[in-house]
């Protein structure tokens, strides 16, 4: 969850999601024009039009005033945008907008999609008093990403320009609209379990049961039922019915539902279908690693690439990255760790949580006896045969730099951690790691990273004494420093606003950490001064990287012998009461999501609550046996690869409508088609209502919550991908795998 970043005068690529081919022209008189401009008035905020860096711009009196600087020679050297504008094949458009500036001037106003005649590219006079301007042009083609531009460069004498009131108008398709979702036979496009549920969500407005049909893959009927009327799916607005035909134990490719004439994208029934999906959403981390080359033998030649960020020009990291300046006065060496999500930064906060939740499944496979989940040689890595667990030998390559962004000894605030590392400023799309030139800093300490790395380093001890007694001994002594030294700055928080060139990852609340970080110190040394701080407990809010308290009592019921016989009792009992609940909201819905929200708002990285969820629940499974808690773990996987409201697997690779487009600056062939689409098993952050980028405003308008996400590279909001999700993922591939044995 750490994007934010906008191209400044960047010419995109087009690709549609949404119907936006030619259409009869949308006429006037009943229904207004189509606004297509966001924030075309300028109340409070500028977001989201940016300006060429060699002209500053701001809001000022309700309008947005650009300084426009002198000696520049062509029209484009500066310029006012926005992007990210949908444009119809066929349809005119209207611009208007009032513009003054400080002297008289001639600027050009232009609407365009790349590769593409401009729809309008007109000449403005500009003066000192306020005047309003209008300009039509058809739009030729059709695409999501038109920029609409006001050119002001060439000028001899430099000059403030302000806008006012831009407004583009026009299409027959509403903000919003033109969505199809496809088939409404939704199923898990990628596969079923032979021993396990097989159902699939059927959006039907009868109120009484429908007839399905299961087909092979010669379309021969394999088996015949009636559907259960779920009824009205709130979050979706969909009339949902359920088919269900778990009886069918016949392995195979290629089988379809139909229903009504309607039918599901294909699927597979296999013995283990999760086996591959635990390898990909493993594997993830390999290709997200920093400072080292990613290799061709591993991931293939389309996901090789040379190692970035090693202090080797254009680089300027991270073998001797300084602090933010007024922070602290040493640099240190952080290179390594895993890359983010969309962006190059690399956070305390996030990575500890992802680093556990493998070392987590490494524990888990452990006690449940799943030889798969500890096999040297599971992972196609450099380090998968060296006699270690290829889980945790890509958990160490994380913790090593955990390690490193710890404050050293002598210096103010020694054994805190630094917050995060990224770039100055907001690097475009795409940009290859290697080729990466902007300065790279280190943020201030903070308690809430310090205890990320408290905890993380103590879970490291334990994970790591049977194969390297030198680096858990390494582990835990960073873990104790860090412990010490938060204990000392209780209250140390990153500040929100820190949010340019990277995310903020903002936490003002941290006693949920101590409480988890005690609760992996007492599992790692058994000392029991740390039993008093173990004080939080697992609610039906789950857990993020921000709220980890719910890590302790899932810590506690992981490892039962290393705690007291009552802090167990009490922490299995909340872990299943909380299980319970997430069960009963999967069943209450018309898709699988084990996610319900009480006020029915999908946040930003809902995926990742839906995984949460279920590890959750996996971890109910293996406290108990029961077979609902297995059943629901692996419905949610269904819901995550295909059957919810979208008809989308939200896992690139798994499905025949599958995210591919995610937001990421390594693997944005949406923009450049040399590029790859993230690799296989890559976890899309998924629907979110409050439409938090330019593209899912200008594109989901309206939509209900569990659709409010696009399959788009721009839309950073509802489709960035990161490794607290792809963690989660593989620890619920890897439960799956292993309950199909």
């Amino acid at each position: 969850m750490s994007h934010r970043a906008r191209w400044g005068a960047v010419f995109l690529a087009p690709v549609l999601t949404v119907a936006l081919a030619a259409t009869p022209a949308h006429t006037a008189g009943a229904e207004a024009a189509y606004e297509r401009v966001l924030n075309g008035t300028f109340d409070s905020v500028k977001s989201p039009w940016w300006s060429s860096a060699n002209t500053p711009s701001a809001v000022s009196l309700g309008r947005l005033c650009a300084d426009v600087p002198a000696g520049t020679v062509n029209v484009w050297d500066s310029m006012i945008g926005q992007n990210d504008i949908p444009l119809e094949a066929g349809q005119p458009y209207t611009l208007s907008f009032t513009a003054s500036a400080t002297r008289d001037v001639s600027i050009r106003a232009v609407v365009q999609l790349p590769t593409a005649p401009a729809t309008l590219n007109k000449a403005a006079a500009v003066t000192g008093t306020p005047k309003s301007f209008q300009f039509t042009g058809t739009s030729t083609t059709a695409g999501l990403h038109a920029q609409l531009l006001f050119q002001q460069g060439g000028a001899t004498q430099p000059f403030t320009l302000c806008l006012d009131d831009v407004s583009l108008t026009g299409g027959a398709i509403p903000p919003g609209g033109g969505r199809d979702f496809g088939s409404p036979v939704r199923a898990n496009q990628y596969g079923y379990a032979v021993h396990g549920p097989k159902k699939a969500s059927i959006v039907d407005a009868s109120s009484t049961p429908v007839s399905w049909r299961l087909l092979d893959s010669s379309g021969a009927v394999v088996k015949n039922g009636l559907t259960h009327v779920q009824g009205t799916d709130a979050a979706s607005g969909d009339h949902v019915h359920i088919a269900d035909f778990s009886s069918v134990r016949t392995a195979g490719t290629g089988y379809t539902l139909a229903v009504d004439g309607a039918t599901s994208y294909p699927f597979a029934i296999a013995d283990n279908p999760y086996k591959t999906l635990r390898k990909d959403a493993l594997g993830y981390f390999y290709a997200v690693r920093s400072g080292t080359p990613i290799e061709a033998q591993y991931v293939g030649e389309a996901y090789a690439r040379p190692a970035g960020h090693l202090g080797v020009a254009p680089n300027k990291g991270d073998t001797d990255v300084p602090c933010l300046p007024g922070t602290c006065d040493y640099s240190l060496d952080v290179r390594g760790g895993w890359y983010d999500a969309g962006d190059q930064g690399k956070y305390v906060v996030n990575g500890a949580l992802a680093a556990w939740q493998l070392m987590d499944s490494y524990e888990r496979s452990r006690g449940q006896g799943d030889l798969a989940g500890l096999s040297d040689g599971l992972l196609s890595i450099p380090e998968n045969d060296n006699g270690v667990p290829d889980v945790l030998d890509e958990s160490r390559w994380e913790m090593e730099f955990l390690l490193s962004m710890q404050v050293p000894a002598g210096q103010p605030l020694a054994g805190m951690a630094h917050h995060k590392i990224h770039d100055l400023a907001w690097s475009a799309l795409p940009t290859q790691p290697d080729k990466d030139s902007q300065p790279r800093y280190l943020h201030a300490p903070s308690t809430a990273a310090t205890l990320n790395l408290a905890a993380a380093g103590a879970q490291c001890a334990r994970v790591w004494a049977r194969y390297d007694a030198a680096f858990a001994h390494k582990c835990l002594t960073a873990a104790r420093t860090a412990w010490k030294a938060a204990l000392a700055h209780p209250d140390v928080y990153a500040p929100s606003s820190d949010s340019v060139g990277g995310g903020a990852y903002a936490d003002t609340d941290v006693t949920d950490e101590f409480s988890w970080a005690a609760t992996e110190f007492y599992a790692t040394t058994h000392d029991r001064a740390y039993l008093s701080r173990i004080d939080t407990e697992i609610t039906p809010a789950g857990f993020s990287w921000r709220d980890t308290g719910a890590l302790a009592d899932l810590t506690v019921v992981r490892l039962p012998s290393r705690f007291p016989d009552r802090m167990v009792a009490a922490a299995r009992k909340r872990v299943l009461t909380v299980a319970d609940g997430f069960v009963r909201d999967e069943r209450s819905q018309g898709y699988p999501n084990p996610s319900l929200p009480a006020n029915g708002a999908y946040v930003w990285g809902s995926n990742s609550v839906t995984v949460n969820n279920a590890l959750v629940i996996a971890t109910a499974y293996d406290i108990t046996h029961r077979s609902v808690y297995r059943s629901a773990a692996l419905e949610s996987m269904d819901y995550l690869l295909g059957r919810n409201a979208l008809n989308q697997s939200f896992v690139t690779g798994y499905g025949t409508q599958a995210s591919h487009n995610q937001h990421n600056r390594i693997w944005a062939h949406q923009i450049d088609p040399k590029l790859p689409s993230p690799p296989p098993g890559s976890l899309a952050g998924g629907p979110d209502s409050a439409l938090q980028d330019p593209v899912a405003q200008q594109n989901l308008v309206g939509c209900a919550p569990a659709t409010c996400y696009i399959d788009d590279i721009y839309s950073y909001s509802t489709n960035e991908i990161a490794i607290n999700w792809n963690s989660a993922l593989a620890w619920v591939a890897t439960f799956a795998a292993d309950s199909a044995r």
